[in-house]
């Protein structure tokens, strides 16, 4: 009786621990997947704004489905330092939720102005 119940002590320490190894192991699972959709939505906002070239006239800000969950963007430019203020540096910020949790992914690039 003593061996039963010192199984069932382990199995009530070892079971919740493994529980959330898994959950953890699921969570990380789930946000490569959804960071990698979410930088192919920031490459697709920052394409479209340099082949448009009127990143300063567009949308600010805005979501776009991918794979069937919605992805939250913005756009950011800046003037990047350089002694030629044409250079812009744009900056694409998604934002996606993952379990409860918001995550995001930001990419960059420059672009000439005129």
């Amino acid at each position: 009786m003593a061996e039963v119940l010192a199984a069932l002590l382990f199995m009530a320490i070892v079971i919740p621990v493994a529980l959330q190894g898994l959950r953890i192991a699921s969570r990380a699972g789930e946000v490569a997947d959804r960071k990698r959709n979410a930088a192919r939505v920031a490459e697709k906002i920052l394409n479209e704004m340099i082949v448009t070239t009127n990143w300063n006239k567009s949308a600010t800000s805005g979501s776009l489905n991918e794979a069937g969950r919605d992805y939250r963007w913005s756009l950011r430019t800046e003037s990047w330092n350089t002694s030629d203020s044409t250079i812009q540096q744009l900056s694409v910020e998604v934002t996606f939720p993952v379990q409860g949790q918001d995550y995001n992914v930001r990419l960059s690039t420059l672009a000439n102005s005129q």
